[in-house]
């Protein structure tokens, strides 16, 4: 395993999409120190931000604040990586395989345009989780992401296929512009769920107990308790995803 660790705090955020499993396996650790980072208008070495210890192989352990990190594990295809603290944005943006698990919380942009593998954040993530880049038709094509905490606004913009499961609650405009896909919130919803939602799935129960509010492009159909919801459920506790006693029934 590789373990990074941040120098300092970081005034200007860096850019680092070097920090992958895809990157770093099969390197040493003096060639890992060498992989370019960019901050502001410069370029340095990983080594100049980071402390890199360890024994390179698929995994790689991030120790410390990094929510001034942006592009962790952007585009990876396998491996692992465990971030002790917070990540910055567009973390596992466009990843299509692997694990990210994340003990803190996201910035904005996590699993952008995602097409597998698995993110797991055991805080809040910010705005557009999942989402489509903007002037993109495709956000979400695939994987699975699972948020403990609360998610910001545009969560599932423009998403294609895939799963995004929150615990607490979604801001505004949760699932707009949805093609397909699943997005299962346990908590309130914001404002404008679903708007110029095409097809997929949107499971929401509400913490306050009470429906979110329908737009008026919807129309109530019936009351019923389908039997699927239970299958999806029991997937994401198997997961690990932390679903409430009561809910197991698939209500």
């Amino acid at each position: 395993m590789i373990t990074l660790r941040p120098r300092g705090p970081f005034t200007v955020p860096l850019e680092a999409e070097v920090i992958s499993p895809d990157v770093m396996a099969g390197q040493s650790l003096s060639a890992i120190g060498r992989l370019p980072v960019v901050q502001g208008n410069a370029q340095g070495p990983l080594d100049e931000f980071f402390t890199v210890e360890g024994q390179p192989d698929d995994s790689i352990r991030l120790d410390g604040d990094f929510s001034a990190v942006k592009h962790i594990g952007k585009g990876m295809t396998g491996g692992r990586i465990e971030i002790h603290g917070d990540a910055g944005m567009h973390l596992g943006a466009e990843m299509r395989g692997g694990e990210i698990v994340v003990r803190g919380s996201v910035a904005d942009w996590a699993g952008a345009e995602m097409r597998g593998g698995l993110l797991r954040v055991m805080g809040d993530a910010g705005h557009l989780l999942g989402a489509g880049y903007r002037g993109s038709e495709k956000g979400m094509r695939g994987g699975t992401i699972l948020v403990t905490g609360n998610a910001g606004n545009e969560t599932g913009c423009a998403m294609r296929r895939g799963v995004i499961a929150v615990g607490g609650k979604a801001g505004d405009f949760t699932g707009v512009m949805m093609i397909a896909g699943t997005i299962v919130v346990l908590g309130e919803l914001g404002i404008r769920t679903a708007a110029a939602m095409k097809r997929g799935t949107i499971i929401a129960y509400g913490g306050n107990g009470r429906p979110p509010a329908i737009l008026p492009t919807f129309r109530f159909d019936c009351t019923y308790r389908p039997p699927w919801v239970g299958l999806y459920l029991r997937q994401l506790a198997r997961l690990g995803f932390a679903v409430p006693d009561a809910l197991h029934g698939g209500v």
